[in-house]
């Protein structure tokens, strides 16, 4: 495949194939378990079966950061393609039956063996917030050679999943990735995920961005933060801006930020009657506005749009969109 080649995706994802099971719970629950409200740990397979035990009742639903970016942009009618591991489980057949479902291209092979499909246990509080407890199981072996290097090539975007940089075989794959897309001419989407991966991995994260290996940073204002060192929003912002073509960050009820090309725009939060589970608004956000961005929509539109979807997903359980995002859209433009 040459630079001149047009694209046949719009976006192709990398990232944690993991199916989220959601319970409601309160702070006692929380202080029992030692669990950080509102932060997400990664857990090991005896914790993940104790924990499990003693949550409510659950209800299963595909997720994974990555992967639900996809599922807003393929619910706004964009061509999708999705690398991420399963086992041949129950579990992993729940998620890829999930994604082809959406019309998400996914061909990665589910592998057979002792470590099961990722789960993320997710307790949410009555005041929205979540408190999730990820079991990355099979998802945080995808090695390079899973990778189908053409179909990267083929979209205009790549989009990465900072979740599953911590391992140490997708991380590699990853870097595959973008010297596949690169070499292609396209562009390499980042999202930092959570605090915990950028005390890990600052120094590469930071490399990856002053190689110009990044074109769109999205962050939530935490991150940034981190990320910076630096505990001022604005002067976080500022650090980088200069660093990296489009930086997006999102600050929950105050709206959002972008700075692209040196010129800063915000939005305010979208407006939503209820906010009822705040899982996935940073991953529909980034779907929105990367929707925008393939059509070449000019910055706000890109913004407001990524607002929207955030306020369609924090407005019921679950991390993926229940409304139609195309009608939503087209109120918008009203």
């Amino acid at each position: 495949m040459t630079d001149a080649a047009a694209p046949s995706l719009d976006v192709v994802a990398i990232g944690n194939a993991i199916v989220d099971v959601l319970a409601p719970s309160d702070d006692a629950f929380l202080a029992e378990h030692a669990l950080a409200k509102g932060g997400m740990q990664l857990i090991d397979a005896a914790t993940a079966e104790t924990l499990y035990a003693n949550m409510g009742a659950a209800k299963e639903i595909s997720g994974g950061s990555a992967a639900n970016t996809l599922a807003g942009l393929a619910a706004l009618g964009k061509r999708c393609a999705f690398i991420g591991q399963v086992c041949d489980d129950q579990l992993g057949a729940v998620f890829t039956h999930d994604v082809r479902a959406l019309g998400i291209r996914y061909d990665t092979p589910a592998v057979k063996g002792d470590v099961p499909t990722a789960r993320c246990l997710i307790l949410v509080t009555p005041d929205a917030q979540r408190t999730m407890n990820t079991f990355l199981g099979a998802s945080q072996f995808l090695p390079e050679s899973a990778l189908d290097l053409d179909l990267i090539r083929s979209a205009s975007i790549l989009y990465l999943e900072g979740y599953l940089w911590d391992p140490e075989q997708p991380r590699a794959a990853m870097r595959a990735a973008i010297d596949a897309a690169k070499g292609a001419g396209r562009k390499v989407a980042f999202t930092l995920s959570d605090g915990f991966v950028i005390e890990r991995h600052r120094d590469d994260f930071v490399q990856l961005i002053d190689q110009a290996l990044v074109d769109i940073l999205f962050s939530n204002e935490s991150e940034i933060q981190s990320l910076a060192q630096i505990d001022d929003f604005d002067k976080a912002v500022a650090a980088f801006s200069g660093r990296v073509p489009v930086l997006v960050s999102t600050r929950s009820e105050n709206g959002a930020v972008a700075v692209v090309d040196g010129v800063r725009y915000e939005v305010p939060a979208a407006p939503v009657a209820q906010i009822i589970d705040t899982t996935g608004a940073g991953d529909l956000f980034a779907a929105g506005f990367l929707a925008g961005h393939v059509e070449g929509l000019d910055v706000h539109h890109c913004l407001e749009l990524g607002a929207a979807a955030a306020a369609e997903v924090i407005s019921h359980w679950g991390a993926r969109p229940e409304q139609d995002l195309k009608l939503i859209r087209a109120a918008l433009a009203r």
